[in-house]
């Protein structure tokens, strides 16, 4: 007894094994909801092309417009149209009664359908997020012309003959009323989507894509979108165990719509790859690369066909594509530094022209960065005593600070472009200047175009004391000797240009003070002019930057916290590096100056600098 109640328990606990398929409950739900799975518009209607390129059209029209009060949009081609049943009538029983039952995948995997992109046999169901009802036309064997109605949220069908005076060969679908939200689907956003959705599709196909746009009167053709950028050859290949992939990638300026999409067969799968799991870093998140992907052994999400399947073919692709994301990491880092040296070229010589013009604004004589005056001298002649050719030499000096016209040993002939304009300003050099009392300064005006050349042809000058004291040796010369008065305070200097119709005004502010201003101290070193800077990252050191006087070069210390605060913004890193440079100039010219005349130095330089930096 106790053996027998053992099995009987044991018996008991075993339960019945049940086996079987799964089916459809209900088959109008299952429609219902693969119909309204296409959440994208132009998805829909990218299909409905690529349905017309799969029938070998050569020519595909799209039409928006309006008829009897409604909006349409009908896509027409000169394809092969509806295959046709034993009578020869386009077969559209088959269509109708054969969703998610593609004769295009049958065909691949006989392996002849090359150049066939449908796999589902649902696309045509995408119409419920277009419109309100499909009319499908096609001719048959006996040159009629039959039309298949079908109806959003209708289970049936209809199918009858169409007349039509002229058939047509291909196949025409028509979607009619469209929905309410997406009436304002323009002819121009249809273009611009397909000519990146069906990018490769058509290039290969050779097809003809015309976007009829009749509300807005107006007419596009579909071009395949062109990358900007550097197209990149002998890329690492993408290989893995389904098969190989296809990269079309530019290197291009960093941008926010730089972006690699992923396609499968020509057609565009996902926008960003890298929004996808697994490859959310660079260099698809760098913005420097743009292009695509082709991966044709990837299975793609039947119900909005925009999205992949994460199995095995897509871990394979996620392994395969290392090497390349190694390489265009590479590519990029040298795109980034070469970028960063033309930027620092560019800023040098921004940094250059706004210290050369502020230099025309302060006395050369306590600003002798460039040593302007001793080449002056040496280039003039060497027994000259006279104080006119003194005067020479330091205006000269100052428009040597612009050095908008070198010098030149032999005369050439100038080009069109090297011609000044007509008079745009003027500027007086020195623009700020300290004068001891009893003592005299001498000025010079500087005409200038738009484009900021020296002017000389038919000027007239008129020289005035708008405030204050003093006396002018002269009112109608381009270089005029101030004379100060014997009571301290501020002058103001006014200089009319007038040529023909056009006049300009400049201003000198002088300061009238009993002692002349600090003369430059004895370690002025750099004839070379104004030098240039590099950077030196020592994150853990205090020191901002320091001068190199055997390279002439203003290290930059770009570890330090105060040039990673400026680096956010490019005019703030410019004005950084200007007062840096403004820091070594003081530095240099008032070696052995008190702290506070240091730092009035800084503050007025600083001034001027920065005020032709905004400039």
């Amino acid at each position: 007894m106790p053996h027998n109640t053992g099995m009987a328990r044991k018996t008991s606990a075993t339960p019945n094994r049940d086996r079987g398929k799964l089916r459809i409950g209900d088959d109008w739900n299952a429609i219902r909801i693969i119909a309204l799975s296409q959440s994208n518009p132009l998805k829909a209607v990218a299909e409905f092309v690529e349905n017309s390129i799969d029938a070998r059209a050569t020519a595909v029209v799209i039409t928006r417009g309006r008829e009897h009060g409604a909006h349409y949009l009908s896509i027409r081609d000169n394809g092969q149209g509806i295959p046709r049943d034993a009578d020869g009538v386009p077969d559209f029983k088959y269509v109708a009664t054969h969703i998610c039952d593609s004769v295009k995948r049958r065909l691949k995997s006989e392996g002849a359908g090359g150049g066939l992109q449908g796999e589902f046999g649902i696309g045509l169901l995408s119409f419920w997020t277009v419109g309100e009802s499909l009319v499908m036309s096609s001719a048959g064997a006996d040159g009629r012309v039959y039309q298949m109605t079908m109806s959003k949220g209708d289970p049936g069908y209809e199918v009858v003959p169409k007349r039509t005076l002229f058939p047509d060969g291909g196949t025409e679908l028509k979607i009619a009323p469209l929905l309410e939200g997406i009436r304002s689907l323009t002819g121009e956003k249809i273009q611009w989507y397909l000519a990146s959705e069906l990018r490769d599709r058509i290039r290969e196909a050779k097809v003809g894509i015309t976007v009829v746009d009749k509300l807005t009167r107006k007419q596009y053709e579909v071009e395949p979108r062109q990358f900007d950028g550097r197209l990149l050859h002998q890329l690492a290949p993408v290989r893995g165990l389904f098969g190989e992939a296809y990269a079309e990638i530019y290197l291009c300026e960093p941008s926010p719509e730089a972006r690699v999409a992923l396609t499968r067969l020509g057609t565009r799968v996902v926008v960003d790859i890298g929004q996808l799991p697994g490859l959310e870093h660079s260099p698809w998140t760098s913005c420097h690369v743009q292009g695509l992907l082709d991966v044709p052994f990837l299975q793609l999400t039947p119900g909005t066909r925009s999205g992949i399947v994460q199995d095995e073919r897509y871990a394979a692709l996620i392994e395969g594509i290392r090497p390349l994301e190694a390489q265009l990491d590479r590519l990029i880092e040298e795109q980034r530094k070469a970028e960063e040296e033309q930027a620092n070229q560019q800023s040098l010589k921004v940094i250059q022209k706004a210290f050369h013009e502020a230099l025309l604004a302060l006395p050369p004589e306590e600003y002798d960065w460039f040593d302007l005056q001793r080449r002056v001298r040496q280039e003039g002649p060497a027994d000259s005593t006279d104080p006119k050719s003194d005067a020479e030499s330091e205006s000269s000096a100052a428009e040597a600070a612009f050095a908008a016209e070198p010098a030149s040993a032999e005369p050439s002939q100038r080009r069109f472009f090297e011609f000044a304009g007509p008079l745009f300003t003027a500027v007086i050099s020195p623009a700020s200047a300290v004068v001891a009392l009893t003592d005299s300064r001498t000025f010079r005006a500087l005409p200038r175009d738009r484009s900021r050349r020296r002017v000389t042809d038919d000027l007239t000058f008129f020289w005035e004391i708008v405030e204050g004291e003093g006396a002018l040796t002269a009112s109608s010369d381009q270089e005029v000797t101030y004379q100060a008065p014997t009571i301290p305070g501020l002058a103001r200097l006014r200089v009319t240009v007038r040529q023909r119709d056009v006049c300009v005004t400049a201003e000198a502010v002088l300061t009238l003070t009993e002692r002349s201003s600090l003369p430059p101290g004895s370690a002025i070193i750099n004839s070379r002019g104004l030098p240039g800077y590099t950077f030196e990252r020592a994150a853990g050191a205090l020191w901002r930057c320091r001068f190199d006087s055997e390279r002439n070069l203003i290290i930059v210390n770009s570890g330090h916290r105060d040039f990673v605060y400026a680096r956010r913004h490019r005019a703030l890193q410019m004005r950084y590096l200007v007062r840096l440079y403004v820091k070594e100039l003081v530095m240099k010219n008032f070696a052995g100056a008190p702290p506070d005349q240091l730092l009035e130095r800084m503050v007025e330089l600083s001034l001027y600098a920065e005020e032709q930096l905004k400039g």
